[in-house]
């Protein structure tokens, strides 16, 4: 099978969250599953100049953007067995930020354009093209009015991912045709109007063969007015054709027995060294030294959705314990400023740095007796699964994937990999908290908790098989 996987982010050449993880690490394992599998994301600014110097440039075309045409650069590059595309607009992609500009609408319609411009002149013609979020989605209505699905006499099959529901590319209905040049016909429910407006993703959700996302709990929550940002109707009409299949991460690059950025590294045979990273970090982060010491780590975006009102409404009471807190993240001024406030005040059991530093990520996944998750509502999470590979235990909100992958602590069983609450309550949450601490003021139950952690398999080779099987059943035309 060939797939062609088209993201607005990969890693290693650009990373703003979970996607970029995916970007790779998807396509990585389902070629180690024998299927031939390429990636196309744009050429940023921020792609390191390591990674350019290496690339070949294969093709120079023109793309249609509304009315105008725009020059589109395609250049190649392979990294650890996976073959990259960049689509290279200077114009376009060569600004300080891969999103946030007042003209994304225009930016990512033409990387979609120029993707099925490509695809035409390319030597690789794919089964499936497999999209992720907004910034791809309208590939599937250019392809219906190019009748690109049928390149070559292929029926070509598209599946859609939705990483998360609430971004979904909502602009002016005057973007149809003045910048995504697609006819005022789609202007409906069945294409890309949204009260009044465009919709990239409803646009993916109504063109593509197959719908998925990021877990089983999330493919069921988006259906409910309360997670479908405004979606649901849509998305239980196509029901039939919409699958949760859960996100995993790549054991070669989080794996605390091989990781260089950790002080010291450890296995599930070897957990007393991890202990020596939680005093190496306290160090570096001015807190005082102590093996015994509770300590909760988050990293994650300082947004609403993360559960950050919960913990700042508790944050006082909290810091009253015998506890250390940990936070690594950028985002709202409003919550940068509370957990610098309480960093200031409490400079013995606070830290926050509001940045982003992947060796202090990981770090704190490796040092921290708990990984706090309290989100308001999370598609899949992958720092809760970060967190079991290092043994530190995830506490979450049981929501989506955080749902799907912690299973709570049973004292009986001496089974669980971590703890959870189910309302989104502050003082709920800090009651688990403190459940948690007296569990971990047993060593030998904690122990037993953290080689649970450590023994949950979340790497990318079982959902890899899974869309394996789906692009499968998508080319054989089975009835979904």
């Amino acid at each position: 099978m060939k797939i062609l996987f088209v993201s607005s982010e990969s890693y290693p050449f650009i990373k703003t969250g979970g996607l970029g993880d995916v970007g790779f690490s998807l396509p990585k394992a389902l070629r180690k599953q024998g299927l031939d599998v390429r990636v196309m994301i744009p050429k940023y600014l921020q792609i390191p100049e390591f990674y350019k110097d290496q690339t070949d440039k294969i093709d120079i075309f023109s793309v249609p953007v509304g009315w105008r045409n725009q020059y589109c650069g395609i250049e190649k590059i392979e990294y650890e067995g996976v073959p990259f595309y960049f689509v290279d607009n200077e114009y376009y992609f060569k600004r300080e930020h891969p999103y946030g500009y007042f003209d994304d609408a225009e930016r990512f319609s033409f990387f979609s354009r120029a993707v099925v411009e490509f695809i035409k002149r390319m030597d690789f013609v794919p089964d499936v093209i497999h999209l992720n979020d907004w910034h791809t989605a309208l590939i599937p209505a250019y392809m219906k009015i190019e009748n690109l699905n049928h390149l070559e006499n292929k029926d070509i099959k598209t599946v859609f991912t939705i990483h998360n529901l609430r971004y979904q590319g909502v602009f002016s209905k005057e973007v149809l045709t003045d910048v995504a040049g697609l006819p005022s016909y789609m202007m409906h429910h069945g294409g890309l109007e949204f009260f009044g407006d465009v919709n990239f993703m409803k646009s993916a959700i109504n063109y593509s063969s197959a719908i998925t996302t990021v877990s089983p709990s999330y493919a069921k929550e988006i259906k409910t007015p309360y997670f479908g940002e405004g979606l649901d109707g849509l998305l239980n009409e196509k029901q039939d054709k919409l699958y949760g299949i859960l996100n995993g991460i790549d054991y070669d690059i989080f794996c605390p027995s091989k990781d260089n950025n950790l002080f010291k590294k450890y296995d599930i045979n070897s957990l007393e060294k991890k202990v020596e990273n939680k005093l190496q970090l306290q160090k570096i982060l001015g807190l005082p030294q102590r093996k015994d010491v509770f300590m909760i780590g988050m990293v994650t975006r300082l947004v609403s959705q993360k559960g950050l009102d919960l913990v700042t409404h508790i944050m006082g009471e909290l810091l009253e314990r015998d506890i250390q807190f940990v936070v690594l993240g950028t985002g709202d001024d409003q919550y940068n400023s509370a957990f610098n406030y309480y960093s200031m005040t409490y400079p013995d059991k606070c830290a926050a740095k509001i940045m982003f530093d992947n060796t202090l990520a990981h770090r704190i996944y490796a040092s921290s007796d708990i990984f706090l998750m309290p989100s308001l509502f999370e598609p899949c999470g992958i720092g809760q699964l970060i967190a079991l590979r290092y043994g530190t235990l995830p506490l979450v909100r049981e929501t989506g994937g955080l749902k799907d992958t912690v299973i709570p602590y049973n004292e009986k069983e001496k089974t669980g990999n971590g703890f959870s609450f189910s309302n989104y309550n502050a003082h709920e949450m800090l009651h688990i908290i403190d459940y948690a601490h007296s569990v971990f003021k047993d060593k030998a139950s904690w122990k037993i908790l953290m080689e649970n952690a450590m023994k949950s398999d979340y790497s990318w080779e079982s959902s890899a098989q899974q869309y394996k099987d789906l692009y499968r059943k998508l080319i054989e035309e089975i009835v979904l």
